[in-house]
């Protein structure tokens, strides 16, 4: 055992030690948040769509790859490229942590990957949208990536009854600094003039900044964060601990899986409704700029409203479960979700205050959804194997969270239509919130072989 890897029966004796990690844990929430704030929800869209929309044809057609794209479309194929690379990394890494133990480098390598490829933003101009094409993907397949690492420390810093509250507080944190965050990008970008910058310069000024946020505020959780060496169920086979087995754990990992089939149930769920979540959540700008005809100001200011709210239906939703059990929370919430989008499609364009009504309810529910989905997974993953089966759930989180921006795109590329995309979302939620209502959560802690919360 090395100096910073503990046993968890040791972190769970010492509450102050516990609290200590946990407060770490909080601040890559923090860190990455940035990214799919300012980032993935605010800038990159509309800025890659007019950076594609400068190096398209007469008839609005890109050509990657030989490839006729509508300009308006490759924000979302590049987001569903993104998931698709990261669907093949991410059981390697979840692999490779519970083999070796040792989240935190790989944390590191994932984080730092991303801030990086984030950080590059800044050379995003003129007509380079294979460039913005290329970084996007880069930075979003590794915070995927790192979430995997991020979320697998859930189970082991948190004990079953804290873990809803554990989990709503790291959102809170994240919409946190994506408030903060968000308040400087406003300033900038609406100041652009006074501090000698053109539009374009301050967008990218604006996206490297976020990359340079997420790498900084990593520093908080390694320091913070222990490795554990777990041993899980058939740890006794060859070949663990080497990370070039990965692929072969990966078919382990999914044939284990198939003994808790209650778990998959609940991540067929997932996957179907939460795809809906960040579909929604990665194209709203560009939905507010072209459909409904907002400028900047107005976008950054809706989601700075998004992020604000969020913090408090974090911890709202947080509470409701205590109450009423994560499940039934979550399913309020896909209920409020598809009236949003309902909504949504009924907005009429030019009218900032309707979509900042949009905006609120949208920050009431998307934190405490997203979050109480965590926590109540956490209680369904065996003891041992918290990041194979959390690279699972990333899969669901962001890793197959393909068909949604996919779904969005081709409608618009069919129709021209951004009001259509945004209707043919529903479904995510309706049928998610079918296959959720289906799931057992009791039953399923049980057959996981963990303590069943008094409420879940």
């Amino acid at each position: 055992m090395t100096a910073d890897t503990i046993e968890p029966e040791e972190y769970a004796s010492d509450p102050a030690e516990r609290r200590r990690e946990q407060r770490g844990w909080y601040f890559y929430d923090f860190a990455c948040s940035v990214y799919s704030t300012s980032v993935l929800t605010v800038f990159l869209g509309p800025y890659l769509t007019s950076v594609a929309r400068a190096a398209a044809d007469a008839d609005g057609f890109v050509h990657p790859l030989g490839i006729p794209v509508r300009a308006g479309s490759l924000f979302a194929y590049a987001v569903s490229a993104s998931i698709v690379v990261a669907v093949l990394v991410m059981p390697l890494v979840g692999a490779a942590a519970d083999r070796t133990g040792r989240k935190k480098p790989l944390l590191a390598a994932s984080a730092y990957l991303g801030a990086a490829a984030t950080a590059g933003m800044f050379f995003l101009a003129g007509d380079r949208y294979l460039l913005g094409a290329f970084l996007l993907i880069v930075a979003n397949a590794s915070l995927s990536v790192s979430m995997v690492l991020y979320n697998a420390y859930l189970p082991q810093i948190a004990q079953p009854d804290e873990r809803d509250a554990v989990s709503s507080r790291g959102w809170a944190f994240g919409y946190t600094s994506g408030a903060l965050v968000l308040v400087l990008n406003l300033v900038l970008y609406s100041g652009h003039d006074s501090f000698g910058l053109t539009e374009g310069e301050a967008v990218r000024i604006c996206l490297a900044s976020a990359g340079v946020w997420w790498g900084a505020f990593t520093l908080v959780p390694l320091r913070r964060l222990r490795d554990r060496q777990v041993r899980p169920e058939g740890a006794e086979r060859a070949g663990e601990g080497a990370v070039g087995s990965g692929w072969g754990q990966l078919r382990a990992t999914l044939k284990d899986m198939r003994r808790h089939p209650l778990t998959l149930s609940f991540l067929l769920a997932y996957l179907i409704y939460n795809d809906g979540i960040q579909t929604v959540i990665s194209q709203a700008s560009i939905y507010g700029s072209e459909e409904l005809k907002l400028d900047q100001t107005t976008l950054i200011t809706a989601v700075l409203l998004v992020q604000v709210l969020a913090v408090a239906g974090a911890l709202g939703m947080g509470r409701l479960a205590r109450t009423h059990g994560a499940k039934r929370t979550i399913l309020g919430s896909l209920a409020v979700w598809t009236l949003i989008l309902a909504a949504g499609y009924f907005l009429p364009a030019e009218s900032p205050v309707f979509f900042y009504w949009l905006a609120a309810a949208i920050g009431l529910v998307m934190g405490g959804s997203q979050a109480l989905s965590r926590s109540l997974f956490s209680h369904l993953v065996p003891r041992g194997k918290e990041a194979e089966y959390f690279s699972a759930y990333e899969m669901s989180d962001r890793g197959l969270s393909w068909l949604g921006p996919l779904v969005f795109g081709l409608a618009y590329q069919l129709t021209g239509s951004y009001r259509d995309a945004i209707i043919s979302l529903v479904i995510f939620f309706v049928v998610g919130f079918a296959l959720l209502a289906r799931v057992p959560v009791r039953r399923a802690v049980e057959a996981a072989g963990n303590p069943v919360p008094e409420r879940i």
